[in-house]
């Protein structure tokens, strides 16, 4: 809690930072449709469609939102509030943000008489991330650490684009558990401004698939996405 306490002290002072009498105020948003829920190199929507929007609110480099997505077969409905800052020097570009990830669904199940917690995430941040991200020209990295939910998980990715297509790594790590760690790769074509093509695969985990241990799907996973800006 302490983690998370300083975090939101530290989205405010970014926020506050920012004249709000000398910078202009935007909202935008957007709405999007997928044929799978794709989330670290993983189908959390088990072949079932997703359906996405946000909205945010920003000003100068600071900005804040909602995003919201179904398809997640495990947890439902999803809804994730965020706040951070971002911004440019020459090619250099940075974001810090704090991302909460609520899912209205998760609820406690009560058998034989001893609560158990089916998942914890039905509360707002008690799963949230830290994300710290930089980009040189076309090559970015991102690193999220987390502040409440499994502390001892942790992700990272490297990517690159040209053009209209781009590549993303994708490294989930823990250390108290070996098999909840993977390596995936993301091959992504934007066909357009609204319609994008994905090829994910996982390419390494610890997990002997082929022995009956319990793993990650390494099939090769295909999405397409349709992506709509929103008028205010």
């Amino acid at each position: 809690m302490k983690k998370l306490t300083q975090a939101i002290a530290l989205a405010g002072v970014m926020a506050a930072a920012v004249p709000a009498v000398q910078a202009e105020v935007e909202v935008s948003a957007s709405a999007a449709v997928s044929n799978m829920y794709l989330w670290r190199g993983q189908d959390l929507g088990q072949g079932v469609p997703a359906v996405s929007g946000d909205l945010t609110v920003s000003t100068g480099g600071a900005y804040a939102g909602v995003w919201t997505s179904s398809g997640d077969s495990a947890l439902g409905q999803e809804y994730d509030l965020f706040a951070g800052f971002g911004g440019e020097a020459g090619d250099f570009s940075y974001d810090v943000s704090v991302w909460s990830y609520v899912y209205s669904g998760a609820s406690e199940e009560i058998d034989g008489g001893n609560i158990a917690r089916t998942d914890s995430r039905g509360n707002t941040f008690d799963a949230t991330d830290l994300i710290i991200s930089g980009a040189y020209g076309p090559v970015s990295a991102s690193y999220y650490y987390v502040l409440a939910g499994d502390e001892d998980y942790s992700y990272a990715t490297l990517g690159g684009e040209y053009e209209q297509f781009s590549a993303t790594l994708g490294v989930a790590m823990h250390s108290e558990d070996d098999s909840a760690e993977y390596t995936h790769l993301d091959l992504s074509y934007a066909y357009n401004d609204n319609i994008s093509f994905t090829l994910s695969k996982i390419i390494d985990q610890d997990a002997d698939l082929d022995d009956g241990e319990e793993g990650f799907d390494e099939d090769v996973k295909v999405v397409v996405s349709y992506s709509l800006p929103i008028e205010l």
